[in-house]
């Protein structure tokens, strides 16, 4: 009987096995082991409140998903792929890279902007799909997939390199004490001093891999000068 109080996490497996609403499934997933854990909703309520005054920046999560559940059902992807007919020449490549260069700066600054709940998949995916139908294409379920990697994996190397970078920060007090147990004493400032020239070459070179990488699949997915398409019919 102990074995049924983990059906959340089959909830979990099979809604994204078959590619259902995400913010569903983990609503659906919370609620069901509350009630075969015997918490009740009031027990459910009282978890959740308990843990978000213990910890609220590991909870904030659910205004997230509340937040961005309003947004989505209000218009939220139509509007940001509605933004990139008005963008002729950005490509999904080029969008994740110019989030990696948003999600850096904004984490330098120990700002919690973005994030994939909160950006990457209401916003950035369906401005990616606008993208890839502005150059006259389809979108490729697949190639959404590996659009789906390449920004999970942005929004890592973005955030890992760049939030060390604030003084006082989380990050940079871990790499601090840490060095400190090892005998080496330094100052937080000049952590980020050197840290600054090695988040700007992770997020180039994350960039470009993810750059060329969107234009390799770009000819795989929707064949050869696919993204001079658009550009040619145009002239034409």
């Amino acid at each position: 009987m102990e074995l049924i109080k983990l059906v959340g996490i089959l909830i979990v497996i099979v809604g994204f096995a078959l590619k259902l609403d995400s913010i569903l499934i983990i609503f659906l997933a919370a609620v069901t082991t509350a009630f075969v854990g015997g918490l009740g909703v009031d027990g459910l309520l009282e978890a959740l409140g308990t843990n978000f005054v213990a910890n609220r920046s590991m909870a904030i999560f659910i205004m997230i998903l509340v937040i961005t559940g309003t947004l989505e059902r209000n218009g939220l992807k139509e509007a940001a792929a509605e933004l990139m007919k008005k963008v002729k020449s950005a490509t999904a490549g080029k969008l994740v890279a110019a989030y990696g260069v948003l999600r850096g700066i904004f984490g330098a600054f120990n700002v919690g902007f973005g994030g994939v709940a909160g950006f990457v998949r209401p916003v950035l995916l369906p401005m990616a799909e606008g993208a890839v139908k502005n150059e006259g294409h389809e979108p490729n379920e697949d190639h959404m997939e590996d659009i789906k990697g390449m920004s999970s994996a942005m929004e890592n190397v973005s955030w890992f390199f760049c939030q060390v970078l604030f003084v006082g920060g989380s990050g940079g007090i871990l790499v601090q004490t840490t060095l400190a147990s090892l005998g080496y004493d330094v100052e937080l400032i000049d952590l980020a001093k050197v840290e600054i020239p090695i988040a700007i070459i992770a997020i180039v070179v994350a960039s470009v891999v993810f750059i060329l990488r969107d234009k390799k699949l770009c000819n795989k997915y929707y064949g050869a000068g696919s993204g001079t398409k658009k550009t040619t019919e145009s002239k034409k």
